[in-house]
């Protein structure tokens, strides 16, 4: 099957300040990027997002665009285009600062066999509870996939946060938080633990990213399993996690994993498939470091994965 992808969340524009002081735009958005991941990897993919009409969101839309993604009725949904300040330090890792708004016509958005969503989508008002209430009405005719992708900076409050994504994670198929997501989340509780409690609460498979340290990865019926990171000259780490979630969610697609028929996800066969999430998992590794060797959120094509 080729499954038709909905990705769901903030499209913006990343303006990056080097440790230098260079400075750059960038269309950016981690559901952007994984949708973008998804359109070089060669899947059908459409993103609903919230685009101001401007120069900015045209230049977000001839980005999406030129890797295949479609954009629906998201044009014109806010006033201006969201932007989001990332500083990088002399490591290559970003701090944000964020200018944005997010809405969401749950009506616009297309039919589809999986669906993706996170970040701040997912927990920014208004259109964070359009976001759930469009999952739960979703699930019986699609797979769910969700990533925290937590910015502690626009999230004062820890309960309400930690409260909305245990609610998601309770409807998706596939999860995936960094170290760093579930350490805001649940301060003092290891990784492992943390990964393991929401692995209990549905999802067939619940993935934690470590950065340099690699991944761990709850798979059906088994003990957590550390996946090691691939060796890699660091350019910066912006959307190195999107392109994760972008290679995961291709490897299983590939797999005919995705979507609620047939051998998916929620089938007795899809939940036993340990040899198809294993390539899924070193699809997902190998886009994260193709992504972190070059600068900003370059994701790689179809083509210029390994073997």
């Amino acid at each position: 099957m080729d499954p038709r992808f909905l990705v769901i969340g903030e499209a913006l524009i990343d303006i990056v300040e080097t440790a230098d002081g260079a400075r750059a735009e960038h269309p950016g958005g981690s559901p952007a990027n994984v949708a973008l991941g998804l359109g070089r990897l060669g899947h059908r993919v459409e993103l609903a997002c919230a685009l101001g009409a401007d120069a900015r969101a045209e230049r977000i839309a001839a980005h999406l665009a030129a890797s295949g993604v479609g954009l629906g009725a998201s044009l014109g949904a806010i006033a201006r285009t969201s932007t989001a300040h990332a500083r990088l330090n002399a490591a290559g890792a970003a701090d944000y600062a964020f200018d944005l708004e997010w809405r969401l016509d749950a009506t616009a958005a297309p039919a589809a066999d999986h669906i993706h969503t996170g970040s701040l989508a997912a927990q920014l008002a208004p259109g964070a509870d359009a976001v759930l209430a469009l999952l739960r009405a979703r699930r019986d005719a699609a797979s769910i996939s969700f990533d925290p992708n937590i910015r502690p900076d626009l999230l004062a409050d820890r309960a309400a946060a930690r409260a909305r994504c245990e609610e998601i994670v309770a409807l998706a198929d596939v999860v995936k938080a960094s170290d760093e997501d579930l350490a805001h989340l649940y301060p003092g509780v290891p990784v492992d633990r943390a990964l393991a409690d929401w692995a209990g609460r549905g999802p067939v498979l619940a993935i934690a990213t470590l950065g340099a340290r690699g991944a761990l990865a709850c798979l059906p019926g088994g003990e957590p399993t550390a996946l090691p990171a691939r060796p890699v000259a660091v350019a910066d780490t912006v959307g190195a996690g999107d392109s994760f979630m972008a290679g995961l969610l291709s490897g299983l697609a590939d797999a005919g994993l995705l979507g609620v028929g047939g051998g998916g996800l929620r089938r007795p066969a899809g939940a036993s498939a340990a040899g198809a999430f294993t390539a899924a998992l070193e699809r997902a590794t190998a886009c994260a470091a193709l992504t972190v060797a070059r600068a900003g959120a370059d994701l790689p094509t179809r083509s210029q994965l390994p073997g």
